[in-house]
Order: structure tokens, then sequence, then C-alpha cells
């Protein structure tokens, strides 16, 4: 009970004095860097289009135009290189691409052979040491059939079945032989964490902690405990507090919970504190709103910040709250009632996380079905809202739910997740309105290279594990 005191007096002078010594922390270093090279390709005007720029803007009878891989312009009677290839878009929509910030592609692929569930490392309860990116299969078909339906950016996270999963990558959906090859340049990690059911099944069925949700809790205290001296104790040296407290050790210097002063590296806390020095962008499998609610209240105990809960079928009831703090809410159109932290959820859930100032609300899929019509996603909210009396939610509105909001989550919307100038070039054209059940995803740009196109068989990528195979597309 001390250790406890002691570290929940202690953890905002000690993250606080190592955030304000680095801005960047060596527990990010990367030693599986990405290799990740844009496909080179020329200039491309996409003309006459209804574009929804993901600003919250719409635009009808609009350019886009695409030039080294990045979005050059975007207006009405746009110039264009004299090489550009121009795409006649008249009758069609434009969109950013798709971004999904809860998937398992690659390391719960589909196929689904037992010798491809690589997602959950179950031997503890915080395995914050295991990287998700370690377990993707690149040759995963799952994201092809995700490319076919607009999805040009992914975060892939570990399962739910422990306190703390480990890391989650971002990825761009390009083939490629290695998981660097896909991996997003410059993306912070994010670390999966999960509260509720999951973790207290897996581990109180087997007679060891976590049996119940208090035992979550104590789990989630004990490990940021050991991070936060661990943070402490690799912090630099001018960093050190000048006098000792009454609440720190009595003797030593950079002594952890265990008593270890050695400095010996240690994979579990470089992730948990990565995650206190705001490196690593913390995402919480949640359901229930008084959960999420301890989970806040955790972050503020050991000085982290939560960047999205997932799931959270009740998160409606603590919409304001959410929007305060601005964490975003990564969520189901209508999925719920498949166990009981499930029960109470509600179709309207994301129009009503969506409303307050500074709100977050994202659609994902946790799904390699889901995730092949997240537009479809959408437009379920739309009719719900409508159906509940909350008015009309405009398409240019209703896209940043799968653009703006889940790059602004990942960490990753000043490169992407809008049509604005200098950011990529990944851009879906849509045969029509993408919030139409009737709508298609025609052709997808990543980085201004066409990397599918629906009327163009050389432009549907294939699997190296399908290849030789027969394949209906």
């Amino acid at each position: 009970m001390r250790l406890t005191l002691m570290a929940g007096l202690g953890l905002a002078l000690l993250c606080t004095t190592a955030q304000a010594a680095t801005p960047a922390s060596r527990f990010i270093q990367d030693p599986y860097p990405s290799t990740y090279r844009p496909i080179a390709s020329g200039p491309v005007l996409i003309e006459h289009a209804t574009v929804l720029t993901g600003t919250g803007e719409r635009l009808d009878d609009a350019d886009v135009l695409v030039q080294d891989g990045r979005i050059a312009a975007v207006g009405r009677g746009l110039q264009a290189p004299a090489d550009a290839t121009r795409v006649d878009a008249r009758g069609k929509w434009v969109t950013p691409g798709i971004i999904d910030v809860h998937s398992h592609l690659g390391v719960y692929p589909s196929p689904g052979a037992r010798a491809h569930q690589d997602g959950n490392e179950m031997t503890g309860s915080v395995t914050a040491n295991v990287w998700a990116e370690h377990s993707v299969w690149p040759q995963d078909p799952g994201f092809h059939t995700a490319l076919a339906g607009g999805v040009t950016t992914l975060q892939v996270l570990p399962g739910s079945a422990n306190l703390v999963g480990g890391r989650g990558v971002t990825l761009k959906n390009v083939s490629a032989t290695t998981y660097q090859g896909m991996k997003f340049p410059g993306a912070p990690w994010g670390l999966k964490m999960a509260c509720g059911e999951n973790p207290k099944r897996v581990y109180g069925g087997k007679g060891v902690p976590p049996m119940t949700r208090m035992g979550n809790v104590a789990g989630y205290r004990a490990a940021f405990i050991d991070a936060a001296e661990y943070l402490k104790k690799n912090a630099p040296k001018d960093s050190e507090p000048k006098k000792k407290r009454w609440w720190q050790r009595g003797s030593g210097e950079g002594q952890d919970s265990s008593g270890d002063s050695g400095g010996k590296r240690d994979l579990k806390l470089d992730t948990l504190a990565g995650a206190i020095h705001g490196d690593i962008l913390v995402h919480i499998h949640c359901y229930r709103a008084d959960e999420m609610a301890t989970m806040l209240d955790l972050a503020k105990e050991f000085g982290f910040k939560v960047a999205a809960f997932h799931h959270g079928v009740e998160a409606y009831k603590l919409a304001d709250r959410l929007a305060a703090e601005g964490v975003c809410g990564a969520l189901w159109a209508d999925w719920w009632g498949f166990k009981m932290e499930a029960f109470d959820g509600i179709q309207e859930n994301i129009a009503l996380v969506d409303r307050p100032a500074n709100s977050c609300a994202i659609v994902h899929s946790d799904s390699d079905e889901g995730i092949q019509r997240l537009n479809q996603e959408a437009a379920k909210v739309i009719a719900s809202a409508r159906r509940a009396g909350m008015g009309d939610i405009t398409p240019e509105h209703a896209i940043r739910w799968l653009t703006a909001n889940p790059a602004r989550a990942l960490g990753v919307a000043a490169q992407t997740g809008t049509l604005e100038t200098g950011k990529m070039g990944d851009v879906v054209i849509w045969n029509q309105n993408p919030f139409s059940v009737y709508a298609q995803a025609e052709q997808v740009y990543i980085d201004g290279a066409r990397v599918y196109d629906r009327h163009d068989r050389s432009r549907q990528p294939v699997s190296d594990f399908l290849l030789g195979q027969e394949v209906s597309r």
C-alpha cells in the first residue's frame, strides 16, 4: 500500500520532469525502421467530381491535383502539367483514403488458420514488450480486400486478451514483402490496452490475476508504477530531483520497484515509459462508460494521455467528457449485445459522441469483413441519427469519421486524412455518394499512385498466398 501511495504522489513530478527534459525519448528508437517508399507515379488530375475534403467542406464540380505523391491543389478549373493523367470523374465522388484505427489484418489473417493466430501473447496479463508488427504477415489477402473498400491506412493492433497487449503499428495499405515496406513513415506507435471482461476471463480462468475488474485496475497500476520508476531511472541526470522527498526511496539513486539499480533495459517498461512520456499513443479496448471513466482517471494518475477508446458501446454516456479531454471514440455503428459489457449499446452512439465541440468520433472495424465497407458502416450512423430525430448529417461531415478523425487518433493528421495541399496523395474515387448502399470504390490512389482500379484487372493486386489459386474478384 505504501508503494502505491508513493507512486501516486510522485508520478506527476516524475513524468513532468522527464517530459520537460527532452521532446523525444529513447523508448521510441526503432531498430526495425520503415522502408516504405511511395510508388513512382506521374501527376494526376481528377476532374469534375464532387469532392469531400475531410475538412468539413464539399466542393461540387471540382478537381484534385496530385503531384509528386502529394496533394498539390483542390478546387475548380485547376491547371495541370502537360504530362498529367486526366481522370474524368463527372458524376463521381472523391474523398481522402479511408483510415481504420482498429484492425487485426496481418496478425489474425484470413484465411484464419491456427498457424496464423499471432495477435494475442497470452502468457501474462501485461505484455507491453511485444510489438504487433512482428506478427504482421504481409501476404494476408485481407489487405487487398480492404484496399478495394478504399482503405489506404490502418493501425494493426494486438488482441484484447491482456491488460496491456503490446504496441500497435500503423501501415500504408500497399503490397510489400516485409511489414517494414508497409510501415507508415514517422507514425507513432500505439499501445493497446484492454479493460473489462476479456483480461479477467482469460486469466481468471487460469486461476491467476486478474480475475475481477478490481484485479484489472490493480494490474494496470502495478505496471505503470514500475514504468514510472523506470522512467525516472533512465531520465537524464540533470533532470533528477535535487532533493529527496518523503515519498521517495530512502537511499540510492535510480532504484526500481524490485530494488534493482543496474539499469538493465526492460522491453516491457520501455513501452509503458514511452506511453507516460507521451511518445506512444494509448488505445484502450473498453465498453462500459464507468470503466472508461476509471481509465481516464488512471491516465491522470500516471500522466499519460488516452488517444482513443475502442468499441465503447456506452461512449454516448460520457460524450462530453471525451470531447473535453480530447479523447477519440473509435466505435461500431451497431454491434452490441454479444456479451454483458456490450449490452447497453445504442445505434445512435457515434452520432452522440460526435455532437460536442472538439469531439472525435471514428467508425472502426475490428473485422476483416467490416473493414471492406466502412463507408456503409458510417452510412448506418447517418440513418440511425435521422431516425432518432437528430437531423441530417451531411456527407462532408460524416467523412471525417473515416479520414480526419482516425488520422488524429493515430498521430498522422499532419500527413493524411484530408485533401489539403502538401498531404499524402491518398485518394478514393467513388462511383457515387460514398454513403449510399450502392457505392463502390472505383479507383484508389496511395501517394499519388493508382494502386486499385475496379475496372482494370492489372490494378487489382493479389496476395502471393493466392497466386495459382482460383480466386473470384
